[in-house]
């Protein structure tokens, strides 16, 4: 359940999340405030880790395929597992973590939650929004947005961010992403 917004945020919360899908995370997230997106890296970042998900699977179905794989297979999948864990761990180490925050994420925008404390941009200002899109994964993604509203609510603040015009391939690849999210979130919550 979602506190009263003032109303510039509900205006912003129905204009980004309204009649679209939309999936709720904590996730590794920031806003930059004026720092420009690398919208290209971004649009090769989300299309590898669809590939890597299509070959590594996750749901029940996914499991059972790579059951069938051959044990050579299975043991090059196991390490290259490893690999990336390890990788993320040294990169993890050289940079500086994305501190995890509650993200409400759909094709239009995202509403960021942020710590009290924070310091709370104008509307309409412009800047990045890194957020790390798979646990696994060592890379951010960087998306560009602007300011639709923000708020305070007890402990916590908040920002509506929404997306300008993307190119095509990194919406397509967004798009894909956040169905594959909200289809592990339903395969999750079925089984609870």
């Amino acid at each position: 359940m979602s506190p009263a917004w003032p109303p510039q945020a509900e205006a912003a919360e129905q204009g980004l999340f309204g009649d679209v899908l939309v999936c709720d995370a904590v996730l590794p997230a920031s806003f930059l405030p004026g720092v420009v997106a690398r919208t290209a890296q971004a649009g090769a970042l989300l299309a590898g880790l669809a590939q890597v998900e299509d070959l590594r699977g996750g749901d029940e179905a996914s499991e059972e395929k790579r059951g069938e794989l051959p044990l050579l297979a299975q043991r090059m999948d196991a390490k290259l597992d490893l690999v990336l864990v390890l990788l993320g761990r040294l990169v993890r180490q050289a940079c500086p973590p994305l501190p995890p925050a509650a993200v409400r994420w759909s094709a239009r925008g995202v509403r960021l939650q942020l710590p009290a404390d924070a310091e709370r941009p104008a509307a309409d200002s412009a800047g990045c929004l890194r957020l790390q899109p798979a646990e696994w994964l060592p890379d951010d993604l960087e998306l560009p947005v602007i300011v639709s509203a923000t708020a305070h609510t007890g402990d916590a603040g908040w920002l509506w961010l929404r997306f300008p015009a993307l190119p095509a391939g990194l919406e397509e690849a967004m798009d894909r992403h956040l169905f594959r999210m909200h289809r592990r979130q339903v395969a999750d919550s079925r089984r609870r």
